[in-house]
């Protein structure tokens, strides 16, 4: 136990203890310990290199020794501290890497800085990522939201293709007739506005690069949210200058292509182009996903975010839309969106789906946030 617990000092602590623990260290221990030598050894920063034909070999080795949750972990690590961006632009490397969240925002991070031979494996690494997570969010995010919607004004002379048919099989059940086997649907319930959406979202998302996991999770709840009928879904990305990637919902991986992350921030021109598509003002959530540092003009920022709540957009700022749910802000502009009632918070992504449906329900926000033990920001 005593050689065990000497052994586990000596990884933690690096071969910078090797006389003070003379432990022998096996073949896959010394393996361990070379790849967290390679990249936490601070007086061999940069060894793994960008341009470093051990940097594979380094991925390949870290999988066969550790957990796929520490992997990821270490390659985030190896990208901050190495700033190996061969781990990025290499197919080779591409294909070593344990894709997640973090990674694909480093991909769009780089953008066209992407070899052209990379950018065939660097779509596939994004496609694995983005199924993965449609898997995991599609289902609960489109319960949450379609149940929250009110349906309670009922058509009672519904054409065929607007019949709610579940619901007027319940209402009729008394009328079944054993010798047919059938119902006789006497009253027919159709859902009031079928054709036409009952509310509009408007996502509308800083890219800079401090939001990159945020960027990831809206381009695929924002996908997700365009594939349910009574919502009318809209996305807007924007630094400092502004686009609109509605067009881009039907396909999440084009669209998160469609971002470039980085570069300036311009709150005050999004929030503009927002007032502009958004044409029912009072069945409209806004979601505005920012750390809210205004590179613009910060006064006309606030005026516009005012105008849209006066008008009576139902406007909420995420400070961040990641797994941490934590982020960096700017304090200043927390505080005045919240004097004017917008509720401001950083979301974890399990809590988004959730927190769609009580903003279509027009539940009180800050009730909802309390309720989760989420801390609201500014006053």
């Amino acid at each position: 136990m005593q050689e065990e617990l000497e052994k586990r000092w000596r990884l933690v602590l690096g071969s910078e203890t090797r006389d003070e623990l003379s432990v022998d260290l096996s073949k896959q221990e010394t393996g361990i310990d070379n790849t967290l030598q390679a990249l936490y050894n601070s007086d061999r920063k940069g060894g793994l290199g960008p341009s470093s034909p051990n940097v594979s070999r380094w991925l390949g080795d870290i999988r066969e020794y550790f957990p796929n949750t520490i992997v990821k972990v270490m390659q985030q690590d190896a990208l901050k501290r190495l700033n190996l961006t061969s781990m990025l632009t290499e197919p080779e490397m591409l294909e070593t890497v344990i894709p997640d969240v973090h990674l694909v925002a480093n991909l769009l991070t780089l953008g066209r800085a992407i070899p052209e031979k990379t950018k065939s494996t660097a779509r596939m690494v994004v496609k694995k990522v983005v199924d993965e997570l449609l898997q995991k969010l599609t289902a609960p995010t489109q319960q949450a939201i379609s149940g929250s919607l009110n349906r309670s004004a009922r058509n009672r002379r519904p054409r065929h293709n607007e019949i709610n048919w579940s619901e007027t099989i319940r209402r009729n059940l008394k009328h079944y007739q054993p010798e047919y086997k059938t119902v006789i649907p006497e009253t027919r319930i159709g859902f009031g506005r079928k054709r036409k959406a009952l509310k509009d979202i408007v996502l509308c998302i800083d890219q800079s690069g401090s939001m990159g996991t945020s960027v990831v999770y809206s381009g695929i709840f924002g996908a997700v949210m365009a594939s349910i009928p009574a919502v009318n879904t809209k996305m807007v990305v924007f630094d400092t200058e502004v686009a609109d990637l509605t067009e881009e919902l039907q396909d999440p991986v084009e669209l998160l292509f469609g971002v470039q992350l980085g570069g300036g921030t311009d709150i005050h021109k999004a929030l503009t182009y927002c007032s502009q598509i958004i044409t029912r003002p009072l069945d409209t959530v806004m979601v505005l996903i920012t750390d809210l540092y205004e590179g613009g003009n910060q006064q006309e920022m606030r005026k516009k975010a005012a105008q849209l709540v006066d008008n009576g957009v139902q406007l909420i700022t995420l400070l961040a839309l990641n797994d941490d749910g934590s982020s960096f802000h700017d304090h200043s502009n927390a505080d005045f969106l919240a004097s004017i009632g917008v509720p401001v918070f950083a979301c974890t992504p399990d809590l988004f789906p959730d927190l769609m449906a009580a903003a279509l329900s027009k539940q009180d926000i800050s009730q909802w946030a309390g309720a989760n033990d989420i801390k609201l920001s500014g006053r």
